[in-house]
């Protein structure tokens, strides 16, 4: 099994590449190991001293580390994936994807948020998702669009030029009733 690594814009996070399907539908993020217990592989992750974080894509695992080095934490998290794909072990349980927020919304606002959710679907989450993060909505109130940063997104230096400058001009160019964009 070879599995590729990438850098993301984050530097406390990389992004794991298995050549194989991780998650069949949705993202898993988990911030710390008792979050993990859906996940046999993310538990695995997190036994390594200096594993973070752990987000499970579609095809990819984005982990984040703590104060540790790469260099040291890399052929350990190989290892781990490797180890778990030879297994045959699941990914995660029955109902192990956990990017299904409860959202927040103005009945009035229903057409302006459908457009902000296929919007996020078709431009934005496909984008962050080569970076090895993810975006979901949380809500709409007011003219602001409140969105959660998962994965490498969360705690990425980048972030809110993401969302100030691609997110928000973007939605704001096709829904003019967005004034704001925030992460929650």
């Amino acid at each position: 099994m070879f599995i590729q690594t990438e850098a993301t814009p984050n530097p406390a996070t990389l992004k794991f590449i298995p050549g194989k399907s991780v998650l069949a539908e949705g993202t898993a993020d988990f911030r710390e190991k008792s979050e993990a217990l859906a996940s046999s592989l993310a538990t695995r992750l997190f036994d390594i001293d200096g594993v973070k974080g752990v987000f499970l894509g579609s095809d990819f695992i984005s982990v984040t580390k703590g104060d540790a080095e790469w260099q040291h934490l890399k052929p350990m998290i190989l290892g781990a994936i490797m180890e778990h794909f030879v297994s045959g072990a699941p990914i995660v349980a029955e109902d192990g994807a956990n990017d299904k927020l409860e959202s927040s919304i103005d009945p009035k606002d229903e057409a302006v948020v459908a457009t902000i959710k296929e919007l996020l679907e078709t431009r934005v989450r496909p984008a962050v998702a080569q970076d090895g993060g993810d975006i979901t909505f949380s809500g709409f109130r007011d003219g602001i669009v409140y969105l959660h940063m998962r994965g490498a997104c969360a705690g990425c230096p980048s972030s809110t030029a993401t969302l100030r400058h691609g997110i928000e001009n973007l939605l704001r160019h096709f829904c003019p009733e967005v004034q704001e964009v925030q992460a929650v």
